[in-house]
């Protein structure tokens, strides 16, 4: 990294938020992204051109990873790249509701090494630096002492609980619940609000990439849903799911998905 990446990707975060919430304030225009990837506002594109023009002007030979800007392989040439999702939980943002947030991230060599998470809305800035630990508002934060399933609160999506996700055909007894954000659901797991998430669907790097630094400086352990290490800046932006929590909760959960 040079200068201060995380300093740098929280002012560039506050400035989006001030920017969304201006749009907020209006009906948003909202168009379908074409096979099905879902709906685009006018303020997810006026937030990630503000954005890329942001933090590539401050950083030139990083790459740029974003929901909302046309991929391109020049990123792979680079040693860092940004990793961005401008507002994530669009659907939450046309509904009028709080739970969107801003996710940036830089990746160096596939690894996260820096990421915040803005909700501007609550008002929350969640931030970390690889090896620096997490904080929100600047408060250091950490994953609850949670470590069995009977006990856990665990933000996943409804089909997560259908049987033949899980090796005995037996849904683990976690209290299930949801939030529409993926980086959001990480950062309040890291925080301790929640014990765990779990998404097995093919997930995107830009709605994760914040959140799973985070997750893992307050203590969580982050993988896909098979148990690998997460790696970014991937030829094709995705992973293979994601399983989060603290360490003896994470284990059994990844023991339990077939």
């Amino acid at each position: 990294m040079q200068g201060n990446d995380l300093a740098l990707l929280q002012d560039a975060a506050r400035e989006a938020g001030k920017l969304a919430l201006r749009h907020a304030m209006k009906t948003p225009h909202v168009t379908d992204k074409p096979g099905g990837a879902g709906p685009v506002t006018d303020a997810d594109l006026a937030v990630d051109a503000l954005l890329k023009a942001r933090l590539t002007t401050a950083r030139p030979d990083y790459g740029w990873l974003s929901e909302e800007t046309p991929d391109s392989d020049a990123r792979l040439t680079h040693r860092h790249t940004f990793i961005v999702d401008p507002i994530d939980g669009t659907r939450s943002f046309i509904a009028g509701t709080k739970d969107w947030a801003h996710s940036l991230a830089i990746a160096r060599d596939g690894v996260v090494v820096a990421a915040v998470v803005f909700l501007p809305c609550h008002k929350a800035l969640y931030a970390a630096e690889i090896g620096g630990g997490a904080t929100l508002n600047g408060r250091r934060i950490q994953v609850s002492s949670v470590s069995d399933m009977g006990s856990a609160k665990v933000l996943t999506a409804k089909p997560t609980m259908e049987s033949q996700h899980w090796a005995t055909g037996q849904v683990p007894p976690f209290q299930r619940k949801f939030r529409s954000s993926l980086a959001w659901r990480m950062c309040l797991v890291a925080e301790g609000a929640f014990d765990g998430m779990v998404t097995l669907r093919p997930t995107w790097e830009w709605d994760i990439a914040g959140g799973a630094l985070i997750l893992s400086e307050a203590g969580g352990t982050v993988t896909d849903r098979t148990g690998q290490p997460l790696q970014f800046n991937n030829v094709m932006p995705q992973t293979n799911g994601v399983v989060a929590a603290p360490t003896d909760l994470h284990r059994q959960i990844a023991h339990a998905l077939i």
